[in-house]
């Protein structure tokens, strides 16, 4: 049985996904991915994750994809954070936004999960066939 819950998530989640990068790892694969292990994961993470949390309207999309990927980058998950990198340019953010973001958890996350994630936000890039915007310093 669907609830409105779920639906409400399931409708936000969709929003959140790319059809024109199908190739690359979005919040449907990674439910697809976990579905074998346990039946009721995907409707804990569509009706609570989405249906509860992404659904509120207090922050942007963009805004919501900016505190996701600092939060991973803080708790160093990485494929979560490849994910998210993903949903940011869903959602429009630029390679700057998300550089900028990165580049502000240095003082409290770190160089490393920083440098990390900037090799993900790379990779991310590359499969997507985004070029680099960046300018020499």
């Amino acid at each position: 049985m669907t609830t409105d819950r779920y639906q409400r998530g399931l409708d936000r989640m969709m929003e959140l996904v790319s059809t024109e990068h199908s190739n690359t790892f979005d919040h449907v694969k990674l439910l697809e991915s976990y579905a074998s292990l346990d039946s009721e994961l995907s409707d804990y993470i569509v009706s609570f994750a989405f249906g509860d949390i992404y659904s509120r309207t207090s922050l942007s999309q963009q805004e919501q994809t900016l505190v996701t990927i600092s939060t991973l980058v803080a708790l160093g998950t990485e494929p979560q954070l490849k994910l998210h990198i993903n949903t940011g340019f869903n959602v429009g953010l630029t390679q700057e936004k998300i550089v900028g973001a990165l580049i502000h958890c240095i003082p409290y996350v770190g160089f490393p999960r920083v440098v990390n994630a900037m090799t993900l936000l790379k990779a991310v890039m590359a499969e997507r066939g985004i070029t680099s915007t960046a300018q020499p310093q």
